[in-house]
């Protein structure tokens, strides 16, 4: 008898490549991207987002993992493409939901990661290696991770080879052709995926309104030394923990200029120690100062590299503007350098720190003053280079709010790419791509934020949210009513606290409230003495009585004690 031969799988009976944003687009921040294929699933990046001035107490914004958790089994990895933020800031919170799954990251940042890890206690989770020019197979993905430039060092993008194809995710990236440690953009990886075929590019969308090219992270450095020449004092130098590309420049402008350099603010310490003992940073250990020595540097010797450049209220830079830190204190004749740009949401607290400096007697250049910082992300031009490069018949923008996207995808279109295959999509919609090659749009799936508010994660929800906002908004007014627990009738007089809503307790709308509360209370129809009942008819009472008297809607507490 003969054996039938094995029959190929119909193409169209093969499951299509998903890929789905759960944060970082519409948004910068939160960057969290599924690639699934049949029972397997791995995620790039797991970041996080700050908080806008609606979120109030919110600590940190991350990404919803519903999608992940409804499917833990069939989540092989977390791949890493650098250690901003922005892309790994939520898997302290993300990761006890996937024990055992390994995180995949590069050398400065599973150093990075591995410090954030052990803070957060978290054990179940190996940290393994996956550097540029190497390549790794999970599952039915294989992995190659390429070089691109970007404000920390060890940037990656990852080209995935995928059942129906070759997946590009650039990562944040600028083509720098003169890095600070020299390491250029593998542009050859990129050409010979290009030349294989990309069947879908991901790429990142910051600088997408932005024409030409960014500059080089080299132009800083050089913007530092121009800075510091002339100075007699003191410099302090305030920039991101993470861009050790800029630390490093600090350091070589300081010793330029026989400068020691002293390194302030909790995050720049270790990260400062982590890259020194990992090799990112080079220079000679007599030229670091203790923080406790500053006062016995001459001040035209010194230089301070310190956190704060966004205006953070708790970071060493605005400590320093409120005469608050513990070991710098702002005097006249201090310059300040402001190595950055303001992230969007963060201008308010920028400037007030910037005030605050001026008002100290301090010179400060910041970022309309003085070029003294450029961006990690890519232009125009080099956003077209990539799409040259890569030439892929499909292209999801990424990493940018949806303006940024809509540009991006112009761009895309221009250098070729079809515009039925450009997808400007919003967090949790799947892009499925098929064997034949077609894509298209999947039904969306849960993906919002989740508030990490002191020690909980996501226990603070919208309602929670918008009742701060009304707290906030118009205040509170809280009414304690005694009444017999027989008879209904109320005992004393009702105590009125509020909050946020009239300056004076001695207000006449404190005592006619009151008189109102009691008429409510002496009208109150079946059921005296039902407690529920009570409250609902202050609450109703004294909210309509209010808005008459204000306008305004401040929440009401009612409170009622039967004695």
């Amino acid at each position: 008898m003969a054996t039938r031969k094995a029959q190929p799988v119909p193409t169209d009976l093969r499951p299509p490549l998903r890929i789905i944003p759960l944060g970082g687009v519409g948004e910068i921040g939160k960057n969290m991207y599924v690639f699934e294929y049949g029972d397997d699933i791995i995620v790039v990046d797991c970041g996080l987002m700050f908080p806008d001035e609606e979120m109030f107490g919110i600590d940190l914004v991350i990404p919803d993992v519903t999608y992940l958790k409804e499917r833990r089994a069939n989540v092989r990895a977390f791949v890493i493409t650098h250690a901003h933020e922005d892309h790994v800031g939520g898997l302290p919170y993300v990761l006890p939901e996937f024990p055992g799954v390994p995180v995949y990251a590069s050398t400065l940042a599973r150093g990075l990661l591995g410090n954030k890890i052990k803070e957060h206690r978290l054990r179940n989770n190996p940290l393994l290696a996956l550097d540029p020019g190497g390549e790794i197979e999970i599952g039915p993905f294989g992995i190659v991770p390429f070089r691109v430039g970007h404000s920390i060092p060890d940037a990656m993008g990852l080209a995935l080879r995928t059942p129906v194809g070759v997946v590009v995710h650039t990562g944040d990236f600028k083509f720098d052709h003169t890095p600070v440690d020299g390491k250029l953009s593998d542009f050859h990886i990129l050409a010979r995926m290009g030349e294989e075929g990309v069947v879908c590019l991901l790429s990142d969308s910051t600088r997408a309104e932005n024409p030409g090219y960014t500059p080089s992270e080299r132009t800083v450095g050089e913007a530092f030394r121009e800075i510091m020449e002339p100075l007699e004092g003191r410099v302090i130098v305030a920039t991101f923990a993470s861009n050790i590309a800029r630390v490093q420049q600090v350091l070589d402008a300081a010793r330029q200029f026989d400068r020691q350099v002293a390194v302030i603010g909790r995050s720049m310490e270790q990260n400062f120690r982590i890259a020194s003992d990992l090799g990112y940073l080079t220079y000679p250990p007599s030229q670091i100062v203790a923080k406790e020595r500053i006062n016995e540097i001459p001040a035209g010797k010194l230089v301070i590299a310190t956190t704060g450049a966004q205006g953070e209220p708790m970071a060493g830079l605005a400590r320093m503007a409120n005469r608050d830190h513990r070991f710098v204190e702002i005097q006249p004749g201090d310059t300040v350098i402001v190595s950055a740009s303001p992230i969007p949401g963060n201008e308010e607290y920028v400037a007030r720190t910037i005030d605050n400096l001026f008002k100290a007697g301090a010179n400060v250049y910041y970022h309309t003053i003085k070029r003294a910082h450029v961006s990690g992300h890519a232009s125009q031009e080099e956003l077209k280079l990539m799409l040259g490069l890569t030439k892929p018949k499909h292209f999801i923008p990424i990493h940018g709010e949806f303006r940024m996207q809509v540009q991006h995808g112009r761009l895309a279109i221009e250098t070729g790419v079809a515009p039925e295959n450009v997808f400007i999509i919003e967090n949790g919609t799947p892009i499925e791509i098929a064997h034949d090659g077609s894509a298209r749009r999947g039904q969306p799936v849960t993906a919002g934020y989740v508030f990490v508010d002191g020690l909980s994660v996501g226990e603070v929800g919208e309602i929670v949210l918008r009742d701060r906002r009304a707290l906030a908004s118009d205040g509170m007014f809280l009414v304690v009513v005694t009444v017999d627990k027989q008879t209904g009738n109320v005992v004393g007089r009702p105590e009125i606290i509020t909050r946020g809503f009239i300056r004076d307790e001695r207000d006449p709308l404190i005592e006619t409230t009151a008189d109102r509360v009691i008429a409510a209370i002496e009208n109150p129809g079946d059921h005296i003495s039902e407690v529920a009942l009570l409250k609902s008819q202050i609450k109703d009472s004294v909210s309509r009585y209010l808005y008459d008297q204000t306008k305004r809607r401040p929440m009401v507490f009612p409170v009622v004690v039967e004695v």
